[in-house]
């Protein structure tokens, strides 16, 4: 009986770990409204791509994407990446995503999961929560929190993903 059921907790473990390996086929919006496949849209990106779930609320995240705007320029050059910044705002605070998007110039592919679909399947408890995808749309970094510098280790996992 014993053996049973820690067959199936490690079954389910193991099913769980390797269905985050791969990006889910989430439907997410575009600030436009237009509703996309999140994991076509990794695959027709065919790079490397950071994704960073964030909200218009939360400092930590605003920090974290300012730290980054300063650095992407060189990161799309050095790596060919590319960042889709994805708010889990909800339907209320839509409105408020877009005008912080340009007061702070972030030159991002800004989405919205408002109904927090992505985040549940990507198992993201909090934000700022940051991802790194591989060309292949497999996810080889996570990254939980924001303190100053955080930046710099992301840099350093593009580096190594350039290298592999």
């Amino acid at each position: 009986m014993i053996r049973i059921l820690l067959f199936t907790v490690l079954s389910a473990l193991t099913t769980s770990i390797s269905a985050q390996q791969q990006v889910p086929a989430i439907s997410i919006k575009k600030l436009t409204g237009e509703t996309i496949d999140f994991s076509e849209w990794v695959t027709e990106m065919n790079r490397p791509i950071i994704i960073s779930f964030w909200a218009t609320w939360c400092s930590p995240c605003k920090k974290e994407l300012d730290a980054v705007a300063d650095m992407y320029p060189d990161w799309q050059e050095e790596f060919n990446v590319e960042l889709a910044a994805i708010s889990i705002d909800d339907r209320r605070a839509f409105a408020k995503i877009g005008p912080m998007v340009e007061t702070r110039a972030w030159e991002y592919s800004i989405f919205t999961d408002e109904n927090q679909a992505l985040m549940q399947a990507l198992n993201v408890q909090a934000v700022p929560h940051t991802f790194l995808i591989n060309s292949d749309g497999q996810i080889v970094w996570s990254h939980s929190s924001y303190v100053p510098g955080d930046e710099y280790e992301l840099e350093d996992k593009l580096r190594e993903l350039l290298r592999k």
